[in-house]
């Protein structure tokens, strides 16, 4: 098992940054690749990002391309989402996942609770 915990959520107006950390706990956190979701009431659940177990891939949602900065700690057992430029569209909860099989398979084993952004214009 791998428990998650994000943090670092909350109310940021258009244009302002967040930092979201994922702290993970249980099994051998290098094993696992891991993504930032989220999920706007209504909207399906988006991956905006993914890394790699060894951080040396990385996707980006084409919404958040450019804006959005994922980024890994083996050490801290912690993953990042730096969000800049933030726009009023970006407002939804937000969580992190772990995948034992790779982030390109879409296939996410564990999950978060999910911290809120609320971006206001």
């Amino acid at each position: 098992q791998v428990q998650l915990a994000e943090s670092g959520g909350g109310l940021v107006q258009a244009g302002g940054s967040l930092r979201l950390s994922c702290a993970a706990s249980g099994r051998t956190f290098s094993n696992y690749a891991m993504g930032w979701f989220r999920q706007a009431p209504g909207k399906v659940r988006e991956n905006v990002a993914s890394i790699n177990w060894s951080a040396t891939r990385t996707y980006y949602a084409d919404s958040v391309k450019g804006r959005f900065t994922i980024s890994r700690d083996n050490a801290k057992n912690t993953v990042y989402v730096q969000m800049n430029s933030l726009k009023p569209e970006d407002t939804a909860v937000y969580y992190c996942a772990a995948s034992s099989s790779g982030a390109a398979t879409g296939r996410y084993d564990y999950w978060g609770q999910g911290t809120q952004v609320t971006v206001s214009s």
